[in-house]
Parts: C-alpha cells; structure tokens; sequence
C-alpha cells in the first residue's frame, strides 16, 4: 500500500514581507552587536531563514544596511508628509513636520545612530536623506515666501536641515531635550528670521 503524500502546510512568505522581517531582524542585530560584529550568519537565525536566502534578497551585509537606510528613507518622509498635510498654514507645516522628525529618530533611536556610526558605508544614502528632506522643506518655505528665488529656499532649506540633524546629534548625547523642545529651538530660530524676511521687500 503506498503511503499517502502529506501536504506541505508551510506558508510561502510573499517577496516583500520577507524582505522586511530581514531588514526588521538585521537593524535589531545590527543595534545589538555593532555593524562590524554582526554576521549574516546571526541575522539569518533571528529570521529563521538559511544564510543564502539573506545574500539572494540583498547581496551582501552592506546592501542589507543600505537597504535599511532605505526603508527609513521613505518612513521619513512619509511621517514629515503626513504631519505637514494636516495642518492649514506654513509655519503650523514647519513645526508639525519638524516634531514628527524628531519622533521618528526617537522611534528608531537605535537604527539612526546605527546609520550615523557607519560613515563608511552609509555616508551617500545619508546625504540622500539629507536631499529628500531639503526639497520637503523647500516647498513648504515656497508657500510661505512666494515670489522666491529658488536657490534661495533651498539654501534656507540647507540650513533647517542642518541645524534638525545638529540637534538630532545633541538629542542623541542629552536624554532631557524631547522632540517638542527640540522643535521649539529650531521654530525659535528659523521661523522668526523667515517671518522677518518674508516681509521684506524682494
């Protein structure tokens, strides 16, 4: 009598979400033992996966760091996006979307500092945050100043987004300075200058 077949019951994990659950177990890894001391080896077992199934999705255990910047990339902007389209005026924009930024580092603390503490490897996908979130802020600041050249606002752009990064750093040394009152430093400094040059005759 032949045996019969038993199905095989195990749920083919679709592209995507195994890409994330990957990316998900590597960030955690990565903030546990360091970039440098994190094997691939490692970040498959957290997974449940064999090592070549990390290489087949992302290649290398620099690609998968990259890939994690990524993902943050996109949650970055969608956060900052979603804050400033629920308010009704610029400065409201501004500082809504400067809080949600700060939130977001708060909520991935480990991961951003992972990213920062990597230059070597993170430095270009970095400064492709630094880009996405200079054109945000130019945008809105177009709203606010209309009429402006465009180099100018993303020169004022250029400096919001240097002085959130400067005080994301500082955050990161000082647990007592919270998102809000980081967003009030920034609103404190950047907000009242524009205000002021917005009035002036161009």
């Amino acid at each position: 009598m032949t045996p019969r077949a038993v199905p095989n019951t195990r749920r083919r994990v679709p592209r995507a979400e195994r890409e994330r659950q990957i990316v998900d177990a590597a960030v955690a890894v990565f903030g546990e033992r360091g970039y440098a001391a994190t094997s691939m080896d490692t970040v498959a077992e957290r997974v449940g996966v064999t090592k070549p199934v990390l290489y087949t999705h992302f290649g290398s255990k620099e690609g998968l760091l990259l890939a994690a910047i990524a993902r943050a990339r996109a949650e970055l902007l969608e956060v900052v996006a979603t804050a400033a389209a629920a308010t009704t005026d610029p400065e409201s924009m501004l500082r809504d979307g400067t809080l949600a930024f700060f939130t977001y580092l708060d909520r991935r603390a480990p991961a951003w500092q992972l990213f920062c503490s990597e230059a070597r490897v993170t430095d270009a996908a970095l400064e492709e945050i630094r880009t996405q979130q200079t054109d945000f802020i130019a945008a809105l600041l177009a709203a606010q100043v209309p009429g402006t050249a465009p180099e100018r606002l993303t020169g004022w752009a250029q400096v919001i987004v240097g002085a959130c990064e400067r005080l994301a750093v500082w955050r990161g040394q000082d647990d007592a300075v919270t998102a809000e009152q980081a967003t009030e430093y920034l609103m404190e400094v950047a907000w009242t200058g524009l205000a002021g040059l917005g009035r002036r005759d161009r």
